[in-house]
């Protein structure tokens, strides 16, 4: 939903992708259920949390109170988490803190960030404060509490124009929980950009549990197709359309804006590092004409892999481990929150230290090329982009500044091939305003609330 993607997708696809991406129903009219799956997958993953919360002291926890406080932490955590997710994505949402199956209307946004800021205080205080290290790889920290606590103070106060998050946490408190993760958390930032990403490193890759991760969603590549579902199916969205080129692997085309790409100065490593480029790769791609909105770059950080295998043919890296396809098992985890992003918000919120945190970020990124430059706002904001592209990160950075800088960001009118054929491609700023940046609420939801649930506006 960003400057730096178009939708993309094969050229004989439905307009799904270009509804979401131009923010227009009218690219699709009969996709009123664009986020269905989503809405109840984050419901289902609610109610599970709000079950175990609701019978945690039925547990005989044998008076280990640091277990008890560190379950119901992770629990938190996670339900906070989905309820970031949900807030930002569509904004009004019905808010549910214990198990129940009431039809419920959506509540105002401020009463679902207290239930979060409460939530993510709770952990950030009753996590072990022992460094990330000493945590089993894939468990929630103390320091990814307090990261992902900054993040919404960040968020809620640029997005809604408060001076502070909710009344529980102001700039100062938000910006200590950076401090502390900073000072005492253990993690810090690997030497080499491109070793963060395994498509972008192959054999140098620096690993999934990395000192550089404060927070990832696990996957592996077992999934099946008899309900265990523990792979990142998304991930195939962001492949080349159709085509693999070791190491990369085909997927549906997800193309990447060349706006990103031309963002770059020269010796910055992570233009490489973020983005496939085929005419830089001199990559043979010969699928443009199964292409839609093609623009000869492609996501590098969440691409699909492929190999050679015995006899030199190209397969998928998922094959050669077992897995049941490409689709189904691919393997790469998430990263939510790296530690790259707590320097930068901690400059962001004024830190004392905001120049050494912003230079320690381009330092790596420029190498011997490296110039510093001054930590202000506006600074701030354009190393974001280049940091954390394509990493889910920019459309909120973009709405956080105001709808309206958004909008204006976002806007695009440019010519693009689909299908092997030039044709133009819009995204007005006035559908980013009308629609305040907000998701479509699914038809089927507001249907079965018998009206209930009402659609966000501009959709």
């Amino acid at each position: 939903m960003s400057d730096n993607c178009f939708g993309g997708t094969g050229a004989a696809d439905g307009y799904g992708f270009q509804a979401i991406d131009e923010f227009d129903k009218d690219r699709s009219p009969s996709d009123t259920d664009l986020y269905n799956d989503n809405w109840k997958t984050y419901y289902k993953a609610l109610y599970r949390c709000n079950v175990f919360l609701s019978k945690i002291d039925q547990i005989n926890w044998q008076n280990d109170n640091v277990l008890r406080n560190t379950y119901e932490s992770e629990a938190r955590f996670i339900r906070a988490y989905l309820y970031f997710e949900m807030v930002r994505i569509w904004g009004n949402i019905p808010l549910l803190l214990t198990p129940s199956s009431e039809n419920l209307p959506q509540t105002d946004p401020d009463e679902v960030y207290t239930a979060i800021t409460k939530d993510l205080l709770y952990a950030s205080e009753n996590l072990p404060s022992a460094a990330y290290s000493t945590v089993a790889n894939g468990r929630v920290t103390r320091w990814a509490a307090k990261a992902l606590l900054a993040r919404v103070y960040l968020y809620y106060t640029g997005y809604y124009g408060k001076s502070d998050l909710v009344g529980l946490v102001t700039k100062n408190q938000a910006l200590q929980h950076l401090e502390d993760v900073i000072t005492l958390s253990g993690h810090g930032l690997v030497n080499d950009f491109s070793a963060l990403w395994p498509a972008a490193s192959v054999k140098n890759y620096a690993g999934e549990d990395n000192k550089e991760i404060v927070f990832a969603i696990k996957y592996t590549y077992t999934s099946d197709y008899n309900g265990n579902s523990d792979g990142n199916p998304w991930m195939v969205m962001f492949g080349m359309r159709e085509f693999s080129y070791v190491p990369y692997g085909n997927g549906w085309g997800v193309t990447v804006n060349s706006k990103l790409w031309n963002a770059y100065s020269a010796g910055d490593t992570r233009q490489a590092a973020t983005m496939i480029g085929i005419a830089e790769e001199a990559i043979p791609f010969d699928k443009i004409n199964n292409q839609r909105e093609y623009t000869g770059y492609y996501n590098k950080k969440y691409s699909p892999m492929s190999e050679f295998d015995s006899n030199g043919n190209v397969v998928s890296v998922v094959d050669g481990l077992g897995g049941n396809g490409f689709q189904l098992g691919q393997f790469q985890d998430y990263t939510v929150i790296r530690y790259a992003d707590v320097l930068l918000m901690a400059a962001e919120l004024g830190s004392a230290n905001s120049q050494v945190y912003f230079d320690q970020v381009r330092q790596r990124a420029f190498k011997t090329n490296f110039i510093s430059i001054p930590a202000n706002q506006i600074n701030i904001m354009k190393e974001r982009r280049l940091e954390f592209a394509l990493e889910g990160i920019r459309y909120w950075d973009l709405l956080r500044q105001g709808v309206g800088v958004a909008a204006s960001e976002i806007a695009e009118s440019t010519t693009l091939l689909s299908g092997g054929v030039s044709g133009s491609k819009t995204i007005t700023a006035a559908r980013i305003e009308s629609t305040k940046g907000l998701s479509q609420i699914p038809s089927t939801q507001i249907t079965l609330s018998g009206g209930v649930l009402k659609q966000n506006a501009g959709w």
